[in-house]
């Protein structure tokens, strides 16, 4: 009876850690990502990006665009003739909500100094805690863990389908691709109950931007 229990116990562990070898490394899943979007060779040659943006909540809806140079964005939302303003210069920023101004934060500023126009160029094996396999929905997804966030990978794609942090969660719907490149389309965000709909649209890359548009009065 002990050498059935000793068996079964040994089998069980034989089980687990082939399903263990069957997870691949945080930099493994990053790079598939970055191969799933079109590859890191089309990804850095990327130096302008710009974009439309269709956002819904609360049944209001804004329309706005993003633009994107080097480590600089501009980001400009309108809705019922209030614009709101998001934009860094590659070494400071702020945001402007009807009509309240408020500088972006040393932490976050730490961060988008360090950006990247293509945000999977800018992941960091490094930093990942832990990676699990698991099924949602009859889907099959890697999870890689930081302190702060749950990126989950789709296993069949290779592509983002949601992340999870503080500020809530998000699930990318579609993907469009652009000369080669995929990109977000549709997404969706739950922070903190509030449903928020997302669609990009007119998705422009290496077009010329000048750097006046992320010029700081």
């Amino acid at each position: 009876m002990k050498k059935l229990i000793v068996s079964f116990a040994l089998s069980l562990l034989f089980a687990a850690n082939m399903m263990a070898q069957n997870v691949p490394t945080a930099k493994q899943v990053i790079d598939n990502y970055v191969t799933a979007l079109g590859g890191k060779a089309k990804l850095e040659a990327v130096k302008t990006l710009s974009m439309k943006n269709t956002i819904s909540v609360m049944g209001m809806e804004m329309e706005g665009t993003t633009v994107k140079k080097d480590n600089k964005f501009k980001s400009t939302q309108t809705m019922m003739g209030q614009e709101m303003v998001q934009i860094f210069d590659g070494e400071k920023g702020y945001a402007n909500q009807m009509g309240q101004k408020m500088d972006f934060p040393a932490d976050q500023v730490a961060k988008l100094k360090t950006s990247k126009i293509i945000e999977a160029l800018g992941m960091d094996a490094a930093k990942i805690k832990t990676v699990e396999k698991k099924q949602i929905d009859g889907k099959d997804f890697y999870v890689l863990s930081s302190d702060d966030t749950k990126s989950y990978f789709d296993v069949k794609t290779g592509l983002l389908a949601k992340s999870e942090g503080d500020k809530g969660v998000m699930t990318i719907a579609k993907y469009a691709d652009v000369d080669g490149i995929k990109f977000p389309e549709e997404m969706s965000v739950d922070a903190g109950g509030q449903q928020i709909t997302i669609k990009n649209s007119d998705i422009k890359i290496n077009q010329p931007v000048s750097d006046d548009v992320f010029k700081i009065e």
